[in-house]
């Protein structure tokens, strides 16, 4: 039995398919104003193992994810300017270029994790009717209203706004301090935004209620109702998103067809840098290529991720990161050294799949995997189920093989003569130095009694 911590429940439940064996599934993707940052890339791959595993247990998953590029303001709470809007003075650019730009780099990024892509993209702005559909449904049930700058639902509508972050609505009431310009309440919010006489906006659109563009929460109630219906299976996001994103979903959706949108609402936790959340807007982010470019195959960072439960804050360091290259180097070895694949082993499968079932306790299958690989098992039995284990694990293990060794460069050998000449010698001044040529050049050298040899250093060493 697969069983998941409902964000909504605040409890790990059953999970059991609304309409077996279909699961349905949405999850929150990215605003195209910039690249993904590897936190971003840290809660998709959250969401590919949770879709894996559900694949694993034998469920058909239909699975949706939104591209925003538009109606995502700088401040969550809509306030500031539209992050595309911003996005375009950066890059010298239109809204549409850079949306199609970082759309087709989240793409890649996602590829060289092996994150499964979703069944269905739905970009923000091809469901523009949608989302206007949606919001006249929430108005004629009585739920919005109309201020200068925009049409805005009224959360003291619904007694239970706020359920899934446990907000404190009285308490939110008694201790505002913002400014809340014409909002009723400080936890209402925009549904659809006028554009300003004096703005020029690449983004806009007509509406019943004038030129403007849709608020940031309307479009996920939207795309995710009408792609798998207005009460579906699980829908998942970011710790980010508990507290203003999926409450203002919920209570779209509750205003509008009755039900609290998904099941299950599962959220990923942040990765951190040296203690601190790491953030586009803040412009100090690190990016996948950012960890391309240091030497390290992309899959080091999806072993690196493995080793942290989803609910759990994780922190990113190279040092981390080294030790999960060198795991994933001996688990590629073990794996490829092994023979052909015959039957797996019923206990580690059973062992490995009661882990991941565990509300997807990733460290915990990790041990399981290296339990298996120094068991005594048959090597052919060995690799058949450890190729079982990757459906979830992602790493490409089946598949993978070593590079060629490149032969050492002339002057690099050349160097490592000279240097032995010089330690023969007594030079050690001059043998130093020429190791410290060697070193530069990306070679590490070790002295042994049949003399010395040479090895290419990886790039992030």
């Amino acid at each position: 039995m697969l069983n998941l911590f409902d964000t909504y429940e605040r409890k790990i439940r059953p999970f059991t398919p609304l309409t077996p064996p279909q699961v349905k599934l949405y999850t929150c993707g990215l605003t195209v104003y910039d690249y993904a940052h590897i936190g971003n890339l840290r809660s998709y791959i959250f969401e590919d193992i949770l879709r894996r595993v559900l694949e694993f247990n034998g469920h058909e998953v239909l699975h949706v994810m939104n591209i925003t590029d538009v109606g995502h303001l700088t401040d969550d709470a809509d306030a500031g300017e539209d992050k595309m809007e911003v996005g375009t003075r950066r890059a010298g650019k239109s809204a549409w270029e850079i949306a199609d730009i970082y759309t087709a780099a989240f793409k890649q990024d996602l590829a060289h994790l092996h994150i499964h892509e979703p069944h269905i993209w739905c970009k923000a702005t091809d469901h523009i009717a949608e989302q206007i559909a949606m919001i006249q449904c929430i108005e004629a049930n009585g739920y919005t209203y109309r201020t200068s700058d925009g049409i805005y639902f009224d959360t003291s509508r619904l007694g239970d706004y706020g359920h899934i972050a446990r907000l404190n609505i009285e308490g939110l009431q008694a201790g505002s301090r913002v400014a809340m310009s014409e909002k009723r309440n400080p936890t209402d919010f925009a549904l659809w935004k006028f554009s300003k006489p004096d703005e020029q906006r690449q983004m806009e659109w007509d509406s019943p209620w004038g030129t403007g563009f849709p608020g940031w929460h309307i479009e996920c109630s939207a795309m995710a109702a009408k792609y798998l219906g207005p009460f579906f299976d699980i829908h998942c996001g970011g710790e980010d998103h508990i507290m203003v994103h999926h409450p203002n979903e919920i209570a779209q959706t509750q205003a509008c067809h009755g039900t609290r949108l998904a099941n299950f609402w599962l959220h990923g936790y942040f990765l951190q840098l040296d203690g601190l959340k790491m953030s586009k807007s803040s412009g100090d982010f690190l990016r996948l290529q950012t960890i391309l470019d240091r030497g390290y195959d992309p899959l080091v960072y999806r072993y690196f991720c493995l080793g942290g439960h989803y609910r759990s804050k994780l922190t990113f360091n190279w040092q981390a990161m080294d030790a999960a290259a060198a795991a994933l180097q001996r688990l590629r070895t073990a794996v490829t050294q092994w023979p052909t694949p015959t039957q797996p082993d019923e206990l580690f499968l059973t062992d490995f799949t009661n882990q991941i079932n565990d509300d997807l306790n990733m460290p915990r299958a990790l041990a399981v995997v290296w339990n298996l690989v120094k068991s005594d098992l048959p090597d052919d039995v060995k690799k058949a189920t450890i190729v079982e284990f990757d459906r979830v694990l992602g790493l490409g293990l089946a598949d993978w093989q070593p590079e060629a060794e490149q032969p050492i460069p002339a002057e690099i050998l050349v160097l490592a003569e000279q240097r032995h000449a010089a330690r023969a010698a007594k030079n050690w001044a001059e043998a130093d130095a020429l190791r410290d040529q060697i070193a530069a050049a990306g070679y590490d050298i070790t002295d042994t009694p049949n003399g010395p040899e040479l090895k290419r250093r990886a790039v992030h060493a």
